[in-house]
């Protein structure tokens, strides 16, 4: 039976169903969240999820968020007396699914914690007063009566250093917070309609997932060892009960697809310090738009042969600054040193401070890096105070910087690849020369695009490819806005000139360029044609490039006798 609060209610709303013989399901749907830092454009929201199994021993498997607080805990309560709760299982420390924590401590204050070692040693910052504790690893078994004997299942850096799996041997439910989710909130509870969420599934495999691909098929590895899977109860999104083996199988060809890739690089960085997590994640995701394959690595979770190792396969390292003090400091110093010396020539570095205010300096590890002949692909990125969106934004094309440097002969390969006459044919498909720009909150991107084309009349709709290693690309997912700038034949070299130039991670692409803004917040260009105002509907990935389908929300001609600047190419494989 599924009981649902009134959306009205702040569009926060609490789901209790049964999935099984004594086991409940909290589900906090938050309708309206519209954003998950930088990389994510929410268009459906998002769930934070929580399970109860009520064995002779009573398990409550994560929590919620903090803003669900009131909600939850009434929830919980009208469903069992929060004191009986024996076990308290955390899949990992991330505040989307431990912001309750404390709060449920405090009812259930003889609950034992279950945790990987790394998840207990975060929640002893976090709750600051005594807990019992029980440390999982991988393959141990908590027997709670009834038949439901939990076994864990070590899944670190998916996408937290400190996260397990729990399964259920007589439910056959794998508990997997993150891994296998999607920010995708509505009144369905399972994956019925597999259509329309496949988006939303690759999407969140793509930014949260990918960067950690070779931890993805060692979980996975370790998933084939339990027996059946009937239901994977996720930490986001609907529950995966009626495609288990297609989307398993999603995970396991893109992670297969990652890990083969030619070049690989690593981000090295302290967990829950600053704002660490959240700019290593962007720098991942930029990179990971060139192609190149990454990890994601805690300095708190790693020793030093696996970072010798680590090192010795990149091409690309990136470091958060960690911090000087502190109960890792001795830890992640020695850490430095260990990947300087392991360091050569032929590699590429980056490094980031992290904002926790007692960061290292980038500077004597910078100088050292250059001095033994290490290429930086980006300057360090300083952060002086709270970051931004157009943080994050910086952070993400600085992770594009490098791996465009570590593919540069790829691409340089590529460019050469095609037969000379069919590479001139193509060359002779001719395009408009338009200018896309876009604003979100204190972010900006622009960029200047050929392959523009009217693609529906009713409604109104156009069809751009952008390539994915774009600036522009994370401004350009569904539910996002931006204008389309028309040039003008004979008046266009200037703009053309402006924004066909390498900018620098978060350089202002308007510096210098007269602009009003349109009614969607983007850029207009004064010296633009025409302008279109459009919204992005849908999204289509092509090999290198994604087809963005926009409808047309309104638009103008500044001189009605002038005629669209036409771009004609020699070669059809590199712009």
């Amino acid at each position: 039976m599924v009981a649902l609060t009134e959306r009205a209610l702040a569009r926060l709303t609490m789901q209790i169903l049964e999935l099984a013989d004594n086991t409940t399901a909290f589900r906090s749907l938050d309708w309206d969240r519209d954003r998950f830092d930088i990389e994510f454009a929410l268009t459906n929201g998002t769930t934070y999820n929580s399970f109860l199994i009520e064995g002779e021993k009573v398990a409550l498997i994560d929590t919620s968020h903090a803003k669900f607080q009131q909600l939850y805990l009434d929830t919980l309560k009208g469903k069992i007396d929060p004191a009986t709760i024996d076990y308290l299982i955390i899949s990992h420390t991330e505040p989307d699914h431990s912001g309750l924590v404390k709060d449920i401590l405090e009812l259930a204050p003889h609950a034992i914690v279950v945790g990987a070692k790394v998840a207990i040693q975060f929640l002893e910052d976090l709750i600051h007063w005594p807990f019992e504790r029980k440390i999982v690893k991988n393959g141990d078994q908590l027997d709670l009566g009834n038949g439901h004997v939990l076994e864990f299942v070590s899944a670190p850096n998916l996408h937290w250093p400190d996260t397990i799996f729990t399964y259920d041997h007589k439910t056959q439910i794998l508990y997997t917070c993150d891994a296998f989710g999607m920010h995708y909130c509505d009144d369905d509870t399972f994956d019925e309609k597999l259509e329309l969420l496949e988006a939303d599934f690759q999407t969140y495999y793509d930014c949260l997932m990918g960067p950690n691909a070779r931890s993805v098929l060692s979980a996975l590895k370790r998933m084939g060892d339990l027996g059946e899977i009937r239901l994977i109860a996720t930490g986001h999104g609907p529950l995966l009960q009626h495609h288990v083996t297609e989307l398993v199988g999603r995970y396991r060809e893109w992670s297969q697809a990652q890990a083969k890739a030619e070049t690989l690089s690593v981000v090295f960085y302290v967990s829950e310090y600053g704002d660490s997590d959240r700019l290593a994640q962007a720098i991942a995701n930029g990179i990971s738009k060139t192609g190149v394959a990454v990890e994601l690595v805690d300095l708190r979770t790693v020793d030093t042969q696996e970072v010798r190792g680590l090192v010795d396969l990149a091409s690309g390292i990136v470091i958060g600054m960690p911090p000087q003090s502190g109960d890792y400091a001795a830890q992640t110093h020695a850490l430095l040193s260990t990947i300087l010396a392991s360091t050569h020539a032929k590699q590429a570095f980056g490094l980031f401070e992290t904002g926790g205010g007692d960061d290292e300096s980038v500077y004597p590890l910078r100088n050292k890096f250059q001095e033994a002949g290490i290429v930086e692909a980006f300057q360090p990125i300083l952060i002086k105070e709270a970051p931004t969106i157009a943080t994050y934004q910086l952070c993400t094309e600085a992770g594009t910087d490098l791996g465009q440097w570590l593919t540069r002969d790829r691409s340089i390969k590529q460019m050469k690849s095609l037969d000379g006459d069919l590479d001139k044919a193509l060359g002779r498909i001719s395009g408009g020369l338009y200018i896309i720009t876009a604003q979100k909150d204190s972010a900006s991107s622009a960029m200047l695009a050929s392959w523009v084309a009217q693609a529906s009349f009713e409604p109104l709709g156009i069809s751009i490819a952008v390539a994915k290693d774009r600036a522009i690309e994370t401004f350009m997912h569904v539910g996002d806005h931006f204008v389309l700038n028309v040039l003008a034949e004979g008046n266009y070299q200037t703009l053309m000139k402006h924004f066909l130039k390498r900018f620098p991670p978060g350089a202002d692409r308007f510096a210098d360029v007269k602009t009003y803004p349109a009614a969607n917040g983007s850029p207009i260009l004064a010296d633009a044609l025409a302008y279109l105002e459009c919204e992005v509907t849908s999204r289509m990935e092509c090999s290198d490039h994604w087809i963005v389908y926009s409808t047309v929300n309104s638009g103008r001609v500044s001189k009605v006798d002038a005629m669209t600047a036409v771009h004609h190419r020699k070669v059809g494989n590199h712009y």
